[in-house]
């Protein structure tokens, strides 16, 4: 299964993905591009290390400098996502992970890989998702309500946010006097393990 990978930021999830494919000869996927929605994504020098090609469809890249700066935000997203959708097409992808990614994508590319889009979200879903739940956000709302458990998950996308199908849900413990990054630091490798598992299901899901 040839898939695009999509990020936003330091790109630990891509690496657990680069890892996996090195380390697996029967690895069911092969990264053929990472797209960036900024180009100052790390994780585009983890792409470029790993000697995956690489592409940036960040709103200035799409539109331009002037016309960035006056589009809607909803504007940004469906311009940013179909350059994404180009540049996973371009690449011949079956598939496409989301891994730290944070524009919602929004237009042709949900209905172009319906069904073929992965997204690893920090928390249990259906809790702690939607729109604003990204990043330290979660966990500072999930220790906010006094939860006793936190994980991630990884899920098919689909038009909503974070509403799609789950695939695969990691488990680790909210301990008495965890802060958001302590939480996060446990959270972490089980979101690393979570990634490639729900990749390798898709793959098996989509018979490749």
């Amino acid at each position: 299964m040839k898939i695009a990978v999509l990020v936003s930021g330091g790109g630990t999830n891509l690496q657990a993905l680069i890892d996996y494919q090195k380390s697996h000869a029967d690895c069911p996927y092969k990264i053929q591009v990472v797209i960036a929605d900024t180009k100052k994504a790390y994780a585009l020098e983890r792409a470029a290390a790993a000697g995956i090609d690489t592409v940036i469809v960040s709103p200035f890249a799409v539109l331009g400098p002037e016309k960035a700066k006056t589009v809607s935000k909803e504007e940004k997203r469906t311009a940013v996502s179909d350059a994404a959708l180009e540049a996973a097409k371009n690449a011949g992808c079956d598939a496409i992970v989301l891994a730290g990614w944070l524009t919602v994508l929004s237009g042709s590319i949900i209905t172009e890989y319906s069904g073929r889009i992965v997204n690893l979200h920090p928390a249990l879903l259906p809790k702690f998702g939607g729109v604003g739940m990204w990043g330290h956000n979660v966990h500072e709302a999930v220790l906010a309500a006094g939860e006793k458990e936190s994980g991630c998950t990884v899920h098919l996308v689909d038009a909503g946010c974070d509403t799609g199908k789950i695939l695969v849900q990691k488990k680790v413990p909210v301990l008495e006097g965890d802060t958001p990054d302590s939480l996060y630091a446990r959270i972490a490798p089980e979101e690393h393990k979570a990634m490639v598992e729900g990749v390798c299901l898709l793959a098996e899901m989509l018979g490749k």
